[in-house]
């Protein structure tokens, strides 16, 4: 096998591994029950991409959920538990292109960015626990919304969202803990892993990029009335443009909120 055969063999085999990663549905074990969701590979496969790069290089093992607001949004992506405090640092890829066709709608999954910085989302992810489209539509360019959480998940993440919070540290002001009260809190109890909220494992779980062909996401048509409807999930396209959004992933370090 002369040179130029061996090198696009090498591709071909390259090119099969990547898609065969752009899987589709990710699940997210947590001591409080698990959830999964169903992501958008055609219609956001830049961000799709970023988000399983960090999966697929076990990023998000005991990935904490570290801000809950009440009726707004569970978030995590920054931290995790090295089995004790304090939290360790998610270490973060280069900022992904924004791609804000979708609609922040209950059940939704999409990117935390630094505050007005449009292009800013790495590693922090948000679920959507209410209707936050007139919000999250529009403010800071549009939030990307690229995937959903599947039958079931909304009730282990309800039950997160109504967890009393409390602040950890200037950066975590909104912690949502199990077993732990304000009395605790006010006599400096510490805080354990039993009392944190996060994801022991998040993997991928179904490796078919066409799974989420048969689901609607709404259309995020405030933020441009002229913004053409999202490409459907049932057609190719998207898996070429998710690889080379892979290879181009690096290094950031700073911090995102929604």
């Amino acid at each position: 096998m002369n040179r130029h055969v061996r090198a696009l063999a090498s591709l071909a085999v390259f090119l099969l591994v990547s898609a065969q990663a752009n899987a589709t549905v990710v699940r997210f074990e947590t001591a409080m029950g698990r959830f999964d969701v169903n992501l958008y590979d055609r219609r956001t496969p830049a961000t799709v991409a970023n988000f399983l790069a960090y999966v697929n290089g076990g990023a998000y093992t005991n990935v904490v959920l570290h801000r809950s607001v009440s009726g707004f949004v569970v978030q995590g992506g920054a931290f995790t538990f090295p089995g004790s405090l304090p939290l360790a640092d998610i270490v973060e890829r280069a900022a992904v292109a924004n791609e804000p066709l979708l609609s922040n709608v209950r059940g939704t999954i999409a990117m935390a960015k630094l505050p007005g910085s449009v292009n800013s989302a790495t590693s922090q992810w948000f679920i959507n626990m209410g209707n936050n489209s007139a919000n999250l539509d529009v403010q800071n360019g549009g939030f990307t919304v690229f995937g959903e959480v599947t039958s079931g998940g909304m009730a282990v993440l309800d039950a997160i969202n109504t967890l009393p919070t409390f602040a950890a540290s200037t950066a975590i002001d909104t912690l949502p803990l199990r077993n732990y009260t304000a009395q605790d809190a006010a006599a400096g109890a510490p805080i354990t892993a039993q009392n944190l909220v996060f994801a022991t494992t998040v993997t991928v779980i179904d490796g078919n990029a066409d799974s989420a062909a048969a689901l609607s996401p709404v259309a995020n048509t405030l933020l441009n009335s002229n913004t053409p409807p999202p490409a459907s999930d049932s057609g190719g396209g998207g898996g070429s443009t998710g690889i080379v959004s892979l290879l181009l992933l690096g290094a950031l370090a700073l911090r995102r909120r929604t």
